[in-house]
This record gives structure tokens, C-alpha cells and sequence, in this order.
């Protein structure tokens, strides 16, 4: 007969520990420093492309690979933000095993095409749920 010991839980060394600084994903949405994308019209963007998971994009990535201010004739945003999700797809399924997939984008500017590199993080939102979080190559 196998005779099982209840192992107590180990003692958690930051229970009561002072929290110094937090920012969340939510403050950062509020503070422009990332991008909803489960809101209008981006939200069925992401829908018709098949994601799922809550999607947000850091200001400078969105700046880069979609643009803010007066795009070049026969751009929009909704055009560049569905071909940023197509791209981001097709490396999602390329590469399954990893919580990190690196793509890149190619934008018309008017003249020529622009490379930018991008990166996409699968973790933990604000309560532990699965959400995507799109950066230029280098942020984090």
C-alpha cells in the first residue's frame, strides 16, 4: 500500500508585500499608450480575420505600421489594419509553440514601400485572460 504525505503549500515570500508600481493594461488603453482593438471599427476587423483573443497595439506600432494623420490615395486605416492582421495570422500559424510571434509589414507611403518590424505577445491581461499585444520590434 502507497501511503500518500500531504506536502504543505510553500510559504509565499511576497504575501504582504508592498506594491511599488503597477500599470495596467486597461490604464494603459485609457492613457493612449496602447490602441483598443476590441473597439469599432477594428473590433470586426478582427472578428472577419478570425481572432478571437482581446487585441491591442502599442501607439508607436500603430503609428508606424497604420499611420495616424493623411494617408496616401487608395490607403485607409481599416486597409492597413487588415492587412496587420493578415500578416500577423499567417505568422501565428507558422509558428505555434512560442507565446511570441516577430512579422513585418510593408507600407506605402506615397513614394516607396516602408519596412516596419513588428512583434506580437500572447500573456496575461488585467485577471490572468489570454490577450494579444502587438509592438515594434525592441518595445516590450
Amino acid at each position: 500500500m502507497v501511503d500518500f504525505v500531504r506536502k504543505e503549500e510553500p510559504e509565499n515570500p511576497w504575501d504582504g508585500a508592498e506594491v511599488i508600481f503597477s500599470y495596467s493594461r486597461a490604464e494603459a488603453i485609457a492613457d493612449g499608450v496602447l490602441v483598443d482593438w476590441t473597439k469599432e471599427p477594428l473590433a470586426t476587423l478582427c472578428r472577419q480575420a478570425g481572432f478571437r483573443l482581446p487585441i491591442a497595439m502599442t501607439a508607436t506600432a500603430f503609428a508606424a505600421a497604420i499611420g495616424t494623420g493623411d494617408l496616401p490615395s487608395g490607403q485607409s486605416v481599416n486597409g492597413r489594419a487588415w492587412d496587420v492582421l493578415n500578416v500577423l495570422r499567417t505568422a501565428i500559424r507558422g509558428n505555434r509553440d512560442t507565446d511570441r510571434v516577430d512579422f513585418k509589414v510593408r507600407v506605402w507611403n506615397g513614394v516607396r514601400f516602408e519596412t516596419t518590424a513588428l512583434w506580437c505577445h500572447c500573456g496575461p491581461g488585467d485577471t490572468a485572460e489570454p490577450v494579444l499585444t502587438i509592438m515594434l520590434e525592441g518595445e516590450d
